[in-house]
């Protein structure tokens, strides 16, 4: 296995990590990343596998746990109860219940609403140009999935607060003031939703969070703890990569002089997705002693799935490094596979798929005026800012 040296937290590096990818590919379906002091699935075959492979999973075998630090206490109480970070059957039972009240009919149901607040927050947007993240793309999902919830839009600003502090425990080099800031919001978050959820039991609403409250599988309901991380597991995990995707694709769409309509919004949508997604790696626990793609695995051992250089593997996409969106649309992995596929993918999907093509339709001229540059938080790819001029 090639061992490959490379900081994720170099910024030449966070900038472009696609060369590293195209040379890791290059070495075989999986490489050693010095770095990280693990094993790294590279190739579209091996990312899609071991995302599928039952003998992995998110959860540290428990006899390898270990209590985690005082300090990260109440952020760690949450992930406790994070379907995300579960397996079987507590993950099944948990995924079952979540379902029965995020409905495919439900999500698409928001279409004319994301539609309406697309029109709304670009009526908002100063004349000329502005930094289209903080006056476009971070506003969406959160107002989106706010009022999906329940939750007053009038406490976006808090969801996004604690949605940003807690999502930076899973950047690289990340320090303790990142971790005493994640557990703050993390007991932040919790405070907020319990005694929201408790006033949901008394006075029932049409939103997410009563019919999590009401959703019940086999006679078992979620508990007070499993609603709490389950609501900022939706708010967190939907909000963050959506906000990455919005800012990537409109940057690759006026980096490669292209535009988006609703008849060529679907296929758009997922070239962005695969050319450039929020998400670069997810990492995985070996359940058993086994060998797969030529590497032993001890049980416990990690392995990291970078799903971006997946994405860009020429033995499924032609000039994968070229940013087409009138290419046959496959399959791409930016939202996971397997038992842990991304629950909230198809409101992400809806999102762009309405937004995109309202934005170039209400801002002729769009282009940018500096060029972009992303923030330094791999794992996640997305951009620190994104200046537009457009005419009007």
């Amino acid at each position: 296995m090639q061992r490959f040296e490379q900081s994720p937290t170099d910024p030449d590096f966070v900038q472009d990590p696609y060369p590293l990818y195209v040379r890791m590919r290059a070495a075989g379906d999986l490489v050693w990343w010095e770095d990280y002091g693990m094993p790294c699935a590279c190739s579209h075959a091996a990312v899609h596998a071991l995302l599928r492979d039952r003998r992995f999973g998110r959860e540290i075998p428990p006899e390898q746990a270990r209590p985690p630090a005082q300090h990260t206490a109440n952020f760690y109480a949450i992930e406790a109860h994070s379907m995300l970070e579960l397996e079987p059957p507590r993950h099944t039972r948990l995924r079952g219940l979540v379902l029965r009240a995020f409905t495919s009919r439900r999500i698409a149901g928001l279409g004319p609403e994301i539609a309406a607040l697309s029109h709304r927050l670009i009526d908002d947007l100063p004349p000329g140009g502005c930094d289209l993240l903080p006056g476009f793309a971070q506003k969406l999902p959160v107002i989106v999935i706010a009022r999906l919830l329940g939750v007053p839009e009038a406490m976006c600003p808090d969801l996004l607060a604690w949605s940003n502090a807690m999502v930076a425990m899973y950047q690289s080099g990340r320090s303790r003031a990142v971790e005493d800031a994640a557990s703050r919001a993390a007991r932040d978050f919790a405070d907020f939703l319990r005694g929201y959820i408790d006033a949901r039991r008394s006075d029932p609403r049409d939103d997410l969070i009563t019919q999590l409250i009401a959703a019940e599988e086999d006679g078992t309901k979620l508990s007070p703890d499993e609603l709490i991380a389950t609501c900022i597991l939706l708010l967190n995990a939907g909000h963050e990569a959506t906000v990455h995707t919005i800012g990537n694709g409109v940057k690759a769409l006026l980096e490669h002089g292209r535009t988006v309509t609703p008849d060529t919004a679907e296929a758009v949508s997922e070239e962005i997705l695969r050319f450039d997604p929020p998400l670069h790696m997810f990492t995985r626990y070996a359940y058993e002693d086994l060998q797969v793609f030529g590497h032993n695995f001890a049980r416990g051992d990690q392995v990291a799935l970078l799903l971006a250089s997946a994405n860009r593997d020429a033995a499924v996409w032609d000039a994968p490094d070229r940013f087409d969106p009138s290419r046959p649309v496959r399959p791409q992995l930016s939202f996971g596979g397997g038992l842990h596929f991304c629950v909230g993918a198809p409101l992400a999907r809806l999102e762009l798929q309405m937004a995109l093509p309202i934005l170039f339709d209400r801002l002729p001229g769009l282009h940018l005026t500096e060029p972009p540059r992303y923030a330094m938080t791999y794992h996640f790819h997305g951009l620190k800012r994104l200046m537009v001029g457009y005419d009007g």
